[in-house]
């Protein structure tokens, strides 16, 4: 149909292409199902573990808390970490290098990258992890935890029971809860700290434990799994709901800029990353293999001899068609420390985007049969990636993780690390 000289023609604005484009390719609920909640309503919790507000104050006081650590080696390391030695605000709540260290570590530098082993302890005893530490960032809209998804009793962990080996950290899954809850009760004896009456009590916590856990009996209400449940509702909290992204969706068209907005029209579109990275946190449940290298002996402090994890989800179900499959990542914050892939095998964004642009596999340990049938060529153009880049790197952060960490903590401690060095680093005591 012909226009008339009277008709203009109709103008879409980029915000308009947006949210079409998104719209089109989310399952259900478009630009609604990727806003991540800004208050404690709305956050998916497990049933068995309802979250407070009253226990999320109590779980950030605890995973900051380096008091606890109590179960070390060496009366001379003793309180001297925390959870969040390993995962932290200033790297985007991962480690802030590349390998960490719980007990055995010393150090922190500006954001953990001077973290290094304490001379007390050798490669065998320190609790030092094998993989990157996954971020504890929007992880309440993961069901299972770690990078292969070991934690966790229901979704697709239904029928690995056979793997869940007494004695062992899998274990903690007959308890059934979900992957978050999971890993906080497991992490809790595997980096060596107590959560007893006895501490709780000369740390000032107790008064907290019988306002969040009233229900419990006093002999089920003081233990290192009470404790985790309130850490895991802690973590639960720990959302990136101000990234400017975000502010977008809710409705502020001036969030991102126009570089920004053509970046996720790519991101939603022609780079195909919504297929794999998709509701509030721009992940999913699944794992990917993608050929991402594991951990170089030249640039972390030990890796075991006998390395599993390498194997990726097939680490954990035993399944050859798991192999070298790992947990798909959320996006948000990746700037706030250089190391990316389980392997730390990239050390920029944009490298990232580059290899999975080319396609090509950098781990011959991997065969192709094991590859994703997603990664392909994307033949994106340098101009294109830069657009990308910027959407991941700028629209994806929020400025402002420090609202979740505590001003103090009752012990007085530093925090997250509480080691000579780490004082000094710190500016603390």
């Amino acid at each position: 149909m012909s226009c008339s000289p009277d008709t203009e023609p109709e103008i879409f604005s980029k915000d308009d292409l947006l949210r079409t484009q998104i719209n089109s390719v989310t399952s259900s609920g478009g630009l609604e199902s990727l806003i991540l909640p800004s208050s404690l309503n709305g956050l998916p919790q497990d049933p068995n573990n309802p979250v407070t507000q009253g226990k999320v104050e109590l779980g950030r006081l605890l995973f900051h808390e380096t008091a606890f650590a109590t179960k070390n080696l060496f009366q001379e390391t003793e309180g001297t970490y925390s959870c969040a030695t390993c995962h932290h605000s200033k790297a985007g709540f991962h480690s802030g290098n590349i390998q960490g260290i719980g007990e055995g570590g010393f150090g922190f530098g500006f954001q953990g990258e001077e973290r290094v082993p304490d001379k007390l302890y050798n490669p065998l005893n320190m609790d030092i992890q094998p993989i990157r530490s996954p971020t504890i960032l929007n992880s309440a809209y993961q069901e299972l935890m770690l990078w292969n998804g070991q934690f966790g009793a229901g979704g697709a962990n239904l029928g690995t029971e056979d793997q869940w080996f007494e004695d062992t950290p899998r274990a903690v899954n007959f308890l059934g809860f979900s992957g978050v809850e999971t890993q906080a009760i497991a992490s809790i004896k595997v980096h060596r700290m107590d959560f007893n009456k006895d501490l709780l009590e000369s740390t000032g916590y107790l008064a907290f434990f019988d306002d969040v856990f009233a229900s419990y009996s006093p002999s089920e209400r003081y233990t290192d799994t009470t404790a985790a449940l309130a850490i895991a509702a802690y973590e639960r909290s720990v959302v990136a709901s101000q990234a400017p992204f975000q502010k977008w969706l809710r409705g502020d068209l001036f969030a991102l800029s126009d570089a920004e907005k053509d970046g996720a029209l790519l991101f939603f579109g022609k780079a195909q990353c919504y297929t794999c990275h998709n509701g509030p946190n721009l992940a999913n449940m699944d794992f990917a293999a993608i050929g991402f290298k594991d951990f170089d002996e030249d640039d972390v402090f030990f890796i075991p001899a006998v390395n599993n994890s390498v194997q990726g989800r097939a680490s954990f179900t035993g399944q050859e068609e798991d192999m070298f499959k790992f947990k798909i990542p959320q996006l948000y914050n990746l700037v706030d420390n250089g190391f990316y892939g389980h392997g730390s095998s990239f050390r920029s964004l944009r490298a990232v985007i580059e290899y999975k642009n080319a396609g090509i596999k950098e781990n011959d340990l991997v065969d192709d049969v094991f590859l994703d049938s997603g990664f392909r060529p994307l033949n994106l153009s340098s101009e294109e990636i830069d657009k990308l880049e910027r959407f991941l790197s700028i629209s994806l952060y929020d400025p402002n993780l420090d609202r979740h960490i505590p001003q103090d903590i009752l012990s007085g401690n530093c925090f997250p690390n509480a080691d000579a060095q780490s004082a000094l680093d710190l500016g603390c005591n």
